[in-house]
């Protein structure tokens, strides 16, 4: 059995992880729904087949749930994290998991008090096979001296006004988005070259609204990211691409590893590029990663060091849009 309750159905996603976890009859379930939007959660567990739950703590105390999804506007995801972490039971927030440096002081001091608690984010490109094999061909040499990576990730979110609706407007408002399509698509490829890279030192910016559709925030952007090393990365991200390859680039002294439309390839120059060998079995993201954190089978390790990941990255975000704002680049931490 796994039963789960969702704090808010705000995000994009709500209906993707329901869905999820009626999939199969393994005993998952949405247990219960609380929303502070009452309209909007009771349409949602009504979809679910549950209960929804006007007072939250009764949903906190309730001794037969088993894991919390938080899907609330990205700048309330702290008050939440602030109720959950004390209950002890694993909790999936969606990303970012806070917004500022200053919410990411208060967060690692909420984690550090209560260590017993599993937390992790919504971010699932860099669990697939190809990025986790990527990385052990990149870390044992497989490419040489890595020099640049680069990392897009991106839709055509603007141009599709996707954000039209009531239940989505609050994505292109930063007041409760924390930024517009930069920071929702940019911190999926920040949360993969950290994974990989490590920790940035410093970081130069451009980011703005370059398609005239939801004009309070921005919906593009570029990073460039130096890190030790010597390795330098760019991320591209946003909400107006209607084409074009997305994923991860790495160029090193001996080969190079691509996305090529298809698949993950990797070549010498001048060679033939040859699939990228899938040396490295996908991890389970988002309710499955809650449901293996139930069930205990993650490691406490993969489980550390995915959680600094994503909390360090709150911090490159932050660091991005003042560049943005001030032309130049930006120390991290």
């Amino acid at each position: 059995m796994a039963r789960i309750a969702f704090l808010s159905t705000a995000h994009i996603h709500t209906k993707a992880f329901i869905e999820i976890l009626a999939s199969t009859n393994d005993g998952r379930e949405a247990a219960v729904i609380w929303d502070d939007v009452s309209e909007r959660g009771q349409r949602y567990a009504e979809m679910a087949g549950c209960p929804f739950e006007p007072d939250m703590d009764k949903v906190l105390a309730d001794a037969s749930i088993d894991g919390f999804i938080i899907c609330c506007e990205n700048t309330r995801h702290l008050p939440l994290l602030r109720s959950t972490l004390p209950v002890g039971k694993p909790v999936f927030c969606e990303k970012p998991l806070v917004t500022s440096t200053r919410e990411l002081t208060d967060l690692r001091e909420l984690v550090a008090a209560y260590p017993q608690t599993v937390l992790f984010g919504g971010y699932f490109q860099f669990y697939d096979a190809a990025l986790q094999s990527a990385k052990e061909l990149i870390l044992s040499g497989g490419l040489g001296k890595v020099t640049r990576a680069s990392y897009r990730n991106a839709h055509h979110a603007a141009y599709g006004r996707w954000f039209d609706s009531p239940d989505l407007a609050w994505f292109a408002n930063p007041a409760l988005a924390g930024g517009g399509g930069f920071f929702d698509m940019g911190t999926h490829a920040f949360h993969a070259l950290r994974s990989i890279f490590g920790q940035a030192e410093s970081v130069w910016a451009d980011i703005g609204n370059e398609s005239g559709e939801y004009p309070a925030c921005d919906d593009y952007g570029v990073a460039h990211l130096k890190f030790g090393g010597g390795v330098k990365a760019t991320v591209e991200a946003g909400w107006t691409f209607t084409g074009g390859r997305l994923g991860l680039e790495v160029i090193g002294s001996e080969k190079s590893l691509w996305h090529d439309g298809e698949k993950y390839v990797v070549a010498k120059a001048r060679e033939k590029p040859e699939p990228l060998e899938l040396t490295m079995p996908a991890r389970p993201f988002r309710v499955e990663r809650m449901l293996a954190v139930i069930r205990g089978e993650l490691s406490h390790d993969e489980l550390y060091w995915d959680l600094e990941a994503s909390m360090d990255i709150v911090a490159w975000m932050e660091a991005a849009y003042t560049s943005a704002g001030s032309g130049r680049w930006e120390s991290i931490g």
